[in-house]
């Protein structure tokens, strides 16, 4: 049967690689003479929100209204503005709030479908490869300080698997012809274990490394916008649809000519005209196609997503790992992102939310999945998992097929009796190529007179690449005087726009860095962002600490700790009041608690004890030696000044709050009795195989009976004597 396959797949990957590598040639020169032809003006001045608002409140008719800030309805803008449209773009919540924030954070063809697409002979699963490989090109070219190459490696335990993999492999390879990002390659076993040292060695027999694309989703999202808006469109975020106005067109039929919006953060209400709306709200389409007809069938079949960041150690900086056979039959992937790492996905039926959850069985799942491929040196622990989030994936549902994993991401562009131009479906690597279509179809449908008939944004760089160069972290460094791994975050995250973030940046009183004070002490993120961030159109702590930075993404506890110094800068800039600023933090911590998964429980929290007496008499003696001021529970400076104690003094603050976590079931930065004595009892009982906090609770009491035994007074002095 492998060999069968194995045949298989070599025919169709000389068929159509072949086909392939030609037809992207001339995709390519006609893209690069279209861009020569038709250049675009320089982009103009970023607008102020309020500015922005006042746009959409003139009255004037718009070309083109884009409901949706997510990738997809940014990429609409983009392309409906360069073709010298008028357009205007409403998210209700904020830019990428949504999926595109809650991504893999691949830009990739999807190995897994051409799989399909060859096995199966299917050419519509082999066209959207090819298509997401071509924007995969797209994106790191006009991109390069938000996306880069990463190598993936593909572990192989069964000799016959090698030539299967490694075929499938080149088939994408070839498919990509030209715009291959770079070539694969076999690695030996000793060869893939020195390139990822935390693998299983256990009969390995090599690994296949293949490149995609990494990028942070984000802020990806947002550049694209801002690039809308630098060219003319006018953006506005939490600002939400209420209605669809329709009227009678010349032959009588009703046909949409506007929209009722309200600004979510004011709650003020008013109408905007325009000649066509694209509905690009991922998740949320049916609920705007039912606005335009209530009787209209649901075409969405939303699947959520989960991963899971684990601390940076769990893989190498730059090497990702691809688990192509998971027990449910899904890929995982395994990814160092922004110095952590990340894993992921789930893959289940879920229903429509605005706030979507991770649970403890997703999380668990991925953790035990990523297990079989790591070595014992390696404890995957829940306790790693700094934080977890859900994305719901807007699948374009097909009636033959019933489970979630055989839907395609393919996309489709439909239009309403009504003329609401509907994009549907896809994914984030496909997102400029999906504008474009959606583009031609509003076009057409709305008769609409662009300045330019076809698509310009094939590798049109977007807000921050024009200036950027791999080195220009340098010129940070030397010319403002920031730490290096400021001057890195912030030429990655922000482009040539780094600059102008480090104008704002504040005075640190020391000899080094002269300017950036940080907000966590272990994350790279400044003052100047949270400033910077508003200009950005930043308006609640939400959006700073989730897209704006991306800390909420990369740990919760670290969020939650940077939000007292978030707020008080917003407050400054937006002009919060004491009570505005107080919601704003509530928001933000129930955001944490429940979409970043800080609150999600524990299986140690409602397991019984079962313990002995003196069992709990031991380990409630050494819960009382830690707990030296008779509190009642263990702070994290109680365990910081244990940990000194026995010779740990450098142990960073993530690495405390580690510790903290494993057993805070409570999730209120405390460990009382009761959660020892249950993680105690779960270890006993093998729920758990270790706990951190344990060690540490039996080397204090083994110290403090050490010197109690040293001033012991021996019988020789018990008289008095010398």
């Amino acid at each position: 049967m492998a060999f069968r396959k194995f045949g298989v797949t070599a025919v169709g990957t000389l068929l159509g690689g072949t086909f392939a590598t030609y037809a992207l040639r001339k995709d390519e020169v006609l893209a690069r003479v279209e861009m020569e032809a038709k250049p675009i003006k320089r982009a103009r001045k970023l607008p102020l929100r309020n500015e922005q608002l006042s746009a959409l409140q003139s009255g004037e008719e718009y070309d083109v209204l884009i409901i949706g800030g997510g990738a997809t309805g940014a990429g609409c803008a983009l392309d409906a503005c360069t073709r010298g449209l008028k357009t205007a773009l409403v998210e209700a919540n904020d830019f990428a709030s949504g999926t595109s924030s809650r991504s893999t954070k691949l830009i990739h063809g999807g190995v897994r479908y051409l799989q399909k697409a060859i096995l199966g002979l299917d050419i519509e699963q082999y066209n959207m490869v090819k298509e997401a490989l071509r924007e995969r090109a797209s994106m790191l070219q006009s991109a390069p300080h938000l996306t880069h190459p990463l190598p993936i490696m593909l572990p192989v335990y069964q000799w016959w698997q090698v030539p299967y993999f490694w075929a499938g492999i080149k088939a994408y390879d070839f498919v990509a012809g030209d715009r291959n990002v770079k070539s694969s390659y076999y690695l030996s076993k000793q060869d893939a274990l020195e390139r990822f040292p935390m693998l299983k060695s256990d009969k390995l027999c090599g690994a296949i490394v293949y490149y995609d694309g990494q990028q942070d989703d984000a802020r990806m999202c947002l550049a694209v916008a801002l690039t809308a808006a630098r060219h003319g469109a006018t953006v506005a975020n939490h600002v939400e649809v209420q209605e669809l106005l329709k009227k009678k067109d010349e032959s009588g039929k009703e046909v949409l000519c506007g929209a009722k919006l309200r600004d979510n953060l004011t709650k003020k209400e008013w109408t905007v005209k325009a000649k066509c709306i694209i509905n690009a709200t991922g998740p949320f389409t049916d609920s705007i196609r039912k606005m335009d007809d209530p009787n209209v069938k649901e075409i969405c079949c939303p699947s959520s997503g989960v991963h899971i960041v684990l601390p940076g150690y769990y893989s190498p900086q730059q090497m990702g790992l691809l688990d192509p056979a998971t027990s449910d039959g899904r890929v995982i992937f395994f990814l160092p992102w922004q110095r952590q790492t990340i894993a992921g996905t789930t893959d289940s039926p879920c229903e429509v939310t605005r706030n979507p959850k991770p649970s403890e069985d997703e999380i668990q799942f991925i953790l035990n999945e990523i297990k079989h491929y790591l070595n014992k040196d390696v404890d995957v622990r829940r306790g790693d998992v700094l934080s977890a989030w859900s994305g719901i994936r807007p699948l374009v549902s097909d009636p033959n097929k019933d489970d979630t994993q055989s839907l395609a991401r393919n996309h489709i562009v439909h239009v309403s009796k009504s003329n609401l131009i509907t994009i549907a479906g896809g994914k984030w690597t496909t997102y400029r190529a999906m504008a474009e279509h959606t583009i031609d179809a509003a076009i057409k449908a709305c008769d609409l007179k662009p300045l330019r008939s076809e698509c310009i944004t094939d590798q049109l760089q977007i807000e921050g690449a024009h200036g950027w160069t791999p080195t220009m972290y340098i010129r940070l460094v030397q010319d403002f005087g920031l730490e290096c791994e400021v001057a890195q975050h912030l030429a990655k995250a922000y482009g040539d726009r780094a600059y102008p973030v480090a104008k704002l940046a504040s005075l640190t009183g020391k000899r080094w860095p002269i300017i950036g004070k940080r907000i966590h002490p272990e994350f790279p993120y400044i003052d100047a962002e949270i400033r910077y961030g508003v200009r950005e159109y930043a308006c609640t702590a939400v959006d700073m600490i989730a897209r704006r930075l991306r800390l909420a993404f990369l740990n919760v506890q670290a969020a939650q700790e940077a939000l007292p110094i978030v707020c008080d800068i917003m407050a400054e800039e937006l002009g919060w009041s004491k009570d505005e600023k107080e919601r704003q933090m509530k928001a933000a911590v129930d955001f944490l608690n429940n979409e970043m998964g800080q609150a999600v429980s524990r299986s140690l929290k409602d397991a019984p004890v079962n313990l002995s007496n003196d069992e709990i008499k031991t380990y409630k003696k050494r819960f009382e030696v830690i707990d030296k001021d008779k509190k009642g529970y263990v702070s994290i400076n109680d365990i910081r000044r244990a940990l000194k104690s026995f010779g740990d003094a450098d142990i960073s603050g993530e690495e405390l709050h580690e510790i903290l976590r494993e057993i805070d079931t409570n999730m209120n930065g405390q460990v009382e009795l009761e959660e020892y004595l249950q993680m105690m009892s779960a270890i006993k009982s093998g729920t758990v195989a270790y706990s951190r906090f344990a060690r540490v609770a039996e080397f204090e009491e083994a110290k403090q009976n050490e010197l109690r035994a040293k001033h012991k007074i021996s019988v020789d002095r018990s008289g008095g004597g010398l």
